[in-house]
Order: structure tokens, then sequence, then C-alpha cells
């Protein structure tokens, strides 16, 4: 059962995403251990897509959206109906603009190899996400800060 929890996200800001810290979050996670790198905060969207990608047994990849285990091929479908659904949300593809296309956004295990996240990236590219971020904790004692 997921927990609600306050709490703050940070990452690399290419498409990157925050919650801020007064927003209540559903936390549900595939365990994985994050990069620690530089990051920029920014404030994620509800429309945004979350993808956990890590390596697997045999040198296999695993991507997961939200919690549900995906195959590259079912991926690409439901990040594919992920954008038609958004076209339709907002009356046609004229009306896509930066601040209503959703972003994807990916969390890897730093242990994970490229080809898993290089794959995931692809597939969202071909998909039709422009904006492809990764989520990253900041350095122990760093404070996050809104601006």
């Amino acid at each position: 059962m997921p927990q609600i929890q306050r709490r703050r996200a940070v990452s690399v800001k290419i498409g990157s995403v925050v919650v801020g810290p007064d927003a209540p979050v559903v936390v549900q996670s595939i365990p994985i251990k994050l990069p620690k790198v530089r990051y920029e905060a920014t404030t994620t969207k509800p429309d945004n897509v979350s993808l956990t990608v890590r390596s697997g047994p045999g040198g296999t990849c695993e991507v997961y959206w939200l919690m549900k285990k995906v195959s590259q091929k079912d991926l690409l479908d439901m990040a594919v109906n992920k954008l038609k659904d958004q076209i339709k949300k907002v009356g046609g593809v004229q009306n896509i603009n930066e601040e209503n296309m959703p972003e994807a956004h990916i969390r890897g295990d730093i242990n994970t190899q490229y080809k898993c996240i290089g794959a995931a990236i692809i597939t969202m590219q071909q998909a039709g996400f422009q904006r492809v971020g990764f989520i990253s904790e900041p350095p122990p004692g760093m404070i996050t800060t809104r601006q």
C-alpha cells in the first residue's frame, strides 16, 4: 500500500522534476540507487510520465511505467497513447505547447547499463516526447530551495 508523504524530489534540469515541499505525494518506487549530481529544481506537472529503469538478470533491462513493468513495445504503445490522450485533452495538436506537453522523467539506478537508459530515451522520443529528463538526488546536506 503506498504511503502519502510530504517530501522533495530533486533532479537534473533536462525536463527535470521536483515535487514542492507542501505537495502530498503518493510514494511508490522500485528500489534503486540514484546518482548524485548537480541539479536544478523545477515543478512537476501531473501529465508527466515517470519511468524507472534498471539492469535486470543476465544483462537484460527492466523498465517500469510508475509501478508496472513494461516491455519496450508496451512502453512505446503507452507513450504514444499518452500523447494522443493529451492532444484530445487540449482540443487538438494545434493547441499543444511547452506548457501542456508532458515530459518523461527517468529514474535510473546508478549501476544501470547505459543501453537500458538509452533504449528508454529513444523509445520515448520515438513516441513523440520532446523532453526526456533524469531524476537524481542532491549531494548529502544540500538544501533544496524553490526560486
